[in-house]
């Protein structure tokens, strides 16, 4: 059967970065008819939890004075009018709010004394439905920490999100969370958000199992198309936790007072985690390439295999055609000086069974040589030949003294 044809993700749609216009710094890009945004809202203390979409944006500040902590949840995030008056509300910096909506940030954590601004991304099957291989992308997901509330950005292209276990917490009333402020938030959102990269890295190093196994058995085009995409995949992993470790770390570093000490002491985890997923993208980057260059070692084998054969066929016929072109010349059977085997009554099977003898004896010489022949017993020989060559040359001590132990 046909080998299916992979459509790649270009690099380009990795990075998209909106094209300049020279707009003043803080400038909200607004579409031509944006729709308006989705705010859910979790107001939350020990005793009490509402969870609930507002539908205007005035009752926001009672919310907050109401309880301890408040997770305002944006979605649709491009309304720029919208997103001015919710900005305006907290008293978030116009930077912030066009970070947020611009999504090409790489993740980052910024302090903007009252809160601190964060930038995160979480992976996605690609939405492309239909095509084989479709690939990873990663959605920018940006959050702002304040004392009393948490924001969070973001745009979905499809329906739900990975902060449904965190959601589910706060509703069941089982967790510490209600207890504690809105730092603890930010770590759980965080959490979630690190360790929803692990499923796409685990199905990774399957994939690249099962492409290690089709490369030693049968590679083919299609074959070197999902090498490129698991690479691919790789890339666009590594693109956005790269940066998350280092804003992790710099969190860890420096003191400010909307981290309390209790929860720097989970955001260690969350670093642990994003450390551990660095290292099994490095790895698993190790492993494509290295299964690029033995699909192309092996696919160069094959063709040696295939040029040696064709080789050793036209060696064979090269005397052949030799002694035929002789005997192919026709002279006068007259003269004195001319061939005696044309007047011979067995001279043409004489001839035909010299050829066929000259034949069998180069066979049987490339057999020996390994040159033809079936292609595992070939191997064998030479990974013979060559444990042999080490053992005869393999160093030894006598008395003290290095030699090399050769063949008598």
């Amino acid at each position: 059967m046909e080998e299916p044809h992979l459509e790649l993700p270009s690099l380009r749609k990795l990075a998209e970065r909106p094209d300049p216009s020279g707009h003043e710094p803080g400038t909200i890009p607004d579409g031509a008819t944006p729709p308006r945004p989705i705010v859910r809202v979790i107001a939350y203390n020990r005793d009490a939890l509402i969870d609930r979409v507002i539908e205007s944006l005035d009752e926001l500040p009672g919310i907050i004075d109401a309880h301890a902590v408040t997770w305002i949840d944006v979605d649709q995030i491009h309304n720029a009018e919208a997103i001015m008056g919710l900005g305006t509300m907290l008293k978030l910096h116009r930077l912030t709010l066009e970070d947020a909506v611009t999504q090409h940030q790489r993740p980052k954590i910024e302090d903007y004394g009252e809160y601190l601004f964060i930038v995160t991304r979480i992976p996605h099957r690609r939405s492309e439905a239909g095509r084989i291989g479709a690939g990873i992308e990663t959605e920018q997901i940006s959050m702002c920490l304040g004392r009393r509330f948490v924001v969070t950005f973001q745009q979905r292209d499809r329906p739900g999100d990975c902060f449904g276990p965190v959601r589910d917490r706060l509703a069941h009333g089982t967790s510490r969370m209600r207890e504690l402020g809105a730092d603890a938030l930010v770590y759980a959102l965080l959490d979630v958000t690190i360790d929803a990269y692990f499923p796409f890295l685990e199905e990774l190093g399957e994939r690249l199992d099962r492409l290690e196994e089709a490369v030693l058995a049968s590679p083919g085009e299609a074959l070197a198309q999902k090498i490129h995409l698991a690479k691919r995949d790789l890339i666009a992993i590594r693109r956005a936790t790269w940066p998350l470790r280092e804003a992790m770390a710099q969190v860890l570093r420096e003191a400010t007072p909307l981290i309390s000490p209790g929860t720097r002491v989970y955001l260690r985890d969350c670093y642990d985690h994003a450390v551990q997923i660095i290292d099994l993208v490095e790895t698993y980057r190790e492993l494509g390439s290295g299964l690029m260059d033995v699909y192309l070692s092996t696919v160069s084998n094959r063709m040696n295999d295939a040029m040696r054969m064709l080789t050793t066929i036209a060696t064979i016929f090269i005397p052949l055609t030799f002694i035929v072109g002789i005997y192919g010349m026709n002279f006068d059977t007259s003269s004195p000086l001319n061939m005696p085997e044309l007047r011979w009554s067995f001279g043409y099977p004489a001839v035909m069974l010299l050829n066929l003898g000259i034949a069998v004896v180069m066979l049987v010489a490339f057999w020996r040589r390994g040159w033809i022949g079936p292609r595992r017993a070939r191997l064998a020989r030479e990974a013979a030949a060559v444990r042999a060559q080490r053992r005869d040359h393999r160093p030894s001590k006598r008395k003290g003294v290095t030699r090399n132990v050769k063949a008598p």
